[in-house]
């Protein structure tokens, strides 16, 4: 067998396919991209050569962006924020059994090292909005805006155990600051008070201390034993 390039890997073997960004988050105006994340899953054979698969792919179309599904799910127990939401989008453009079947277990990926990474990204950025600050006299607006969903959708999802991207009513305000119509004082107020909000809403959270990783890896044995026994794949 003839080792696939990355876009056949893509065009043929995609589980899971979505729209993300703005679109996703109820934040699109008229000038928004489209942006695309999707899950492929190598044919198990691929893995016994000395050259494996790639891990995610980039294209082929303009904003896509996909992983293959063992590193998807490495991310995902890690509560990689861009991961985790992926698989919460409202827009799912393709789905297939497997794909199906990795929804199915978006509980098991949630746990309480959200705080962590959710706060931690959302640290970084801050960090290059004020470099923007000092040095251009105004941060870059829309990725303070989205700083700010990241921030209220994590601080959610500890206090209820559900991740929601949707922004619903918070719509408005959040494009407000995409505009530049929120001063940049008040903007550092709120992502403050976010942070604090997702640090004691920890404690109590309904979610697990740990994500559930031997269901997750009890699905991708069985789904690469699946492909391995599939006489196309093998």
């Amino acid at each position: 067998m003839i080792t696939p390039d990355p876009v056949a890997l893509v065009r043929d073997h995609t589980v899971y396919s979505c729209v993300m960004g703005s679109r996703a988050f109820g934040l699109a105006t008229e000038d928004s991209d489209t942006d695309r994340r999707g899950v492929f899953l190598a044919p198990t054979p691929l893995f016994w050569r000395f050259d494996k698969p790639p891990t995610h792919v980039e294209g082929p179309a303009q904003e896509q962006f996909s992983w293959e599904l063992e590193r998807f799910c490495e991310l995902a127990l890690r509560a990689n924020p861009n991961v985790l939401e992926c698989l919460h989008s409202p827009l799912v453009e393709h789905i297939d059994a497997v794909g199906g079947e990795l929804l199915s277990l978006r509980a098991a990926f949630l746990s309480r090292l959200a705080h962590q990474t959710f706060v931690r990204y959302a640290l970084g950025q801050r960090r290059k909005l004020e470099a923007d600050q000092r040095q251009y006299g105004e941060p870059r607006w829309k990725h303070a805006m989205h700083l700010l969903r990241l921030l209220t959708s994590g601080r959610d999802l500890l206090r209820t155990g559900e991740l929601t991207i949707e922004v619903g009513p918070a719509r408005e305000e959040l494009l407000a600051v995409k505009r530049g119509e929120v001063p940049w004082a008040e903007v550092e107020r709120r992502m403050t008070h976010l942070a604090e909000e997702n640090d004691a809403a920890v404690a109590s959270s309904p979610l697990p201390p740990e994500p559930d990783r031997a269901r997750v890896e009890d699905f991708l044995i069985r789904t690469r034993r699946a492909s391995a026994l599939r006489p196309e794949e093998s």
